[in-house]
């Protein structure tokens, strides 16, 4: 990856030999319609379909598997960039891997080769200035929408043929390491998971089923009401998770400045539950919990003597965890579960000590790899973002 930051730091960014043109200029609109009764078209592609600032598109639809409405009549060919004229903050710009079908809310765009290097095109989309310069020219607020023609209007400076080529050249390079990485994660987050599961789907010979309350403390202690208001803990605010298990830092914070709700005493060594939405999987594990308070929306677990710790966390990431919370669950706007539900889960265990000290070993190195390669993901995905804004 050094090597990536090292042609970043060789790009010429002369600008002064470089051509101020609108995006109409590059970028030209196509407007086939497809009559969906007779055609050999059989793939769909929805604005859910489209993933935010990722030109690679992942998912899509067969015709014959579910009803679309008279909106889906856009033809797109393979090479063609889609582009999700609604709400465009959402910054959804990818490559048609093969034809199909899109609605008309969808742009489909082609590159003007004449002028741009037609791989260089859904980068430029994806870039600061075009993303804002759209959000500002939407209409509507609910379903804030860009038309095609305030589009076209965007300026910006394009290099010459020779310099599209090199920042082409070093995207495409950090895309390949991008999909690499993607790749790796997928496996091993597939290979923890069926650990898991493996673990829990059928009960193994020398392993039982134990309610929660048996083998932990559902701890429920909060901060009384004589707290002085100056005094700092670190507050455990489980959204800023960025990834399974990666937690941000925790910052200290007065509390008469914390949240209502911040009043959870944690323990050492404990896992800590979001009980509201569980399927998120809001879920850490806190080894040294010195001066930490999170929600009285969680609940802290503390396994007993003879469970290990570690092996119960991982438990919490198992199907049968997320079925048990389903079944749980009460409420809509916000669906959550009690502490009182949560000791009724029966965790898988083996009865042996070492067994479960073994298999926490093997989880926590999957899980380590997990977080590695998800830190490498951002780390690139964030490199991406530099090299298009520096440039455009």
């Amino acid at each position: 990856m050094s090597d990536i930051f090292e042609k970043v730091a060789e790009l010429n960014l002369d600008r002064s030999g470089w051509q101020l043109v609108k995006f109409g200029d590059v970028a030209i609109q196509q407007k086939k319609t497809v009559d969906r009764d007779n055609t050999e078209l059989t793939r769909y592609v929805k604005g859910e379909h489209m993933y935010s600032e990722d030109i690679h598109l992942r998912e899509w639809g067969e015709l014959k598997d579910e009803y679309l409405g008279p909106a889906f009549i856009r033809k797109f060919e393979e090479g063609d960039i889609l582009y999700g004229s609604r709400r465009t903050y959402l910054r959804k710009v990818v490559v048609a891997p093969f034809d199909g079908i899109t609605s008309n809310t969808t742009f489909v765009i082609k590159a003007n080769e004449k002028l741009i290097d037609r791989r260089l095109l859904p980068f430029i989309m994806l870039s600061e200035g075009f993303t804002q310069h759209s959000i500002i020219n939407s209409k509507g607020s609910v379903n804030p929408y860009v038309n095609w023609k305030d589009l076209a209007g965007y300026e910006f400076l394009l290099p010459p043929e020779a310099i599209q080529a090199e920042i082409v050249n070093l995207l495409e390079s950090q895309g390949h390491y991008f999909e690499n990485i993607k790749n790796s994660l997928k496996k091993v987050s597939t290979y923890y998971e069926s650990l898991l599961n493996d673990f829990s789907s059928e009960l193994k010979s020398g392993w039982s089923l134990k309610p929660l309350k048996d083998i932990s403390k559902i701890n429920r202690k909060t901060l009384g009401s004589k707290t002085p208001k100056n005094y700092q803990f670190r507050y455990l605010d489980l959204t800023s998770i960025t990834a399974p298990k990666i937690l941000g830092e925790m910052k200290k914070i007065k509390y008469a400045e914390a949240p209502s709700r911040a009043k959870r005493v944690v323990e050492n060594k404990s896992s800590i539950i979001a009980l509201v939405r569980p399927y998120q999987k809001n879920i850490v594990f806190i080894e040294d919990a010195y001066d930490v308070i999170s929600s009285t929306g969680t609940a802290v677990v503390v396994a007993g003597d003879r469970i290990n710790s570690r092996f119960l966390f991982h438990q919490f990431f198992s199907n049968r965890f997320l079925r048990f919370c389903e079944r749980m669950m009460t409420g809509t706007t916000y669906p959550a579960i009690t502490s009182d539900d949560l000791g009724l889960f029966k965790v898988a265990l083996p009865n042996n000590k070492d067994e479960q000290d073994n298999l926490a070993k093997l989880l926590d190195e999957v899980e380590s790899n997990i977080s590695r390669l998800h830190k490498l993901e951002e780390k690139i995905f964030s490199l991406q973002k530099s090299i298009i804004n520096q440039v455009f």
